[in-house]
């Protein structure tokens, strides 16, 4: 079976996702891809983690994940999606390195699943402003750690997936910019769930939604119904010229608001980041969803 896990990364409209693709749950089940509701995962599994701590898997606890998992539904393909599974938020980062229990969440999977295929579906995200959506609700004492021990400057979304390729190269690795995801969400969802490119979901529209005014809304729907044959590059020019003229000016704007933080390393981090994303691209088995 084709294992989708959906790793987060926090606060890169994760839980958005999820609930786009299971506005397709009863259609994509007739196609053989089973989207369960998170309720039926979430804790199982990482309950299974902490019992992998203690030993190896039962030879048939695989069978029996899947069928607490599935619930008598047929696939041949399943989505699970949880922003935590490679770590509560503040597991997210240890010094320089991001998410550093990854290496071992990959490993245990492939102990439960070990005759499944798997691929890791992940966001990323600019540490200019994944770092402070990170920290918002994080107590004083954990913001002052994170500020001395961090350097942003340091975090590198490639080292992380080198790091995951080398420890475990028989899972594929598909990421995408929290940045561009107004732009390839569609795209995004129908990768997860192993659709052809011009299938129509639902909700492949909701991140735009959230950052165009109802009637640019309308406008874009009734122009999409109109030319049904665009190609996913066409989409895109599609959807960013509509933005340009519709777009909600103040759901644009980004809180980059740390202690110490100046204009100037928002920039340097963003140029960092830009660097970043083209030497992830030559990491082999990572695949990098862009506009």
């Amino acid at each position: 079976m084709q294992v989708i896990v959906h790793t987060g990364a926090h606060a890169t409209e994760e839980d958005r996702l999820l609930k786009s693709l299971l506005r397709n749950k009863e259609d994509l089940s007739k196609q053989g891809v089973a989207v369960p509701g998170p309720g039926k995962y979430r804790t199982l599994l990482k309950d299974c983690f902490v019992a992998l701590e203690a030993g190896s898997p039962a030879p048939d606890s695989r069978d029996v994940l899947w069928d607490a998992i599935l619930d008598e539904e047929d696939a041949e393909r399943v989505v699970l999606s949880n922003p935590h599974f490679f770590g509560s938020q503040r597991n997210a980062l240890e010094g320089d390195y991001l998410y550093p229990e990854a290496v071992q969440r990959m490993r245990d999977l492939q102990q439960l699943f070990p005759h499944d295929q798997i691929e890791i579906f992940m966001g990323l995200r600019n540490p200019a402003g994944f770092l402070p959506a990170l920290l918002q609700k994080a107590a004083p004492k954990r913001l002052r750690e994170v500020m001395k021990q961090t350097d942003p400057r340091q975090l590198r979304w490639s080292e992380m997936m080198g790091r995951l390729r080398q420890a475990v190269p028989d899972i594929p690795l598909t990421v995408w910019c929290y940045e561009d995801m107004p732009l390839t969400w569609g795209q995004i969802m129908r990768d997860m769930v192993g659709v052809e490119t011009h299938k129509a979901l639902l909700g492949d529209l909701d991140l735009l939604a959230t950052i165009m005014s109802p009637e640019g809304l309308t406008r874009l729907r009734a122009y999409l119904e109109a030319h049904s044959d665009l190609s996913e590059m066409q989409k895109r020019r599609v959807y960013a010229a509509f933005l340009d003229k519709f777009a909600i000016e103040e759901a644009l704007e980004e809180e980059l608001d740390l202690p110490g933080w100046t204009e100037e390393l928002i920039e340097t981090l963003t140029s960092i980041y830009d660097e970043d994303m083209y030497q992830l691209q030559r990491i082999p088995g990572v695949t990098l969803i862009a506009p």
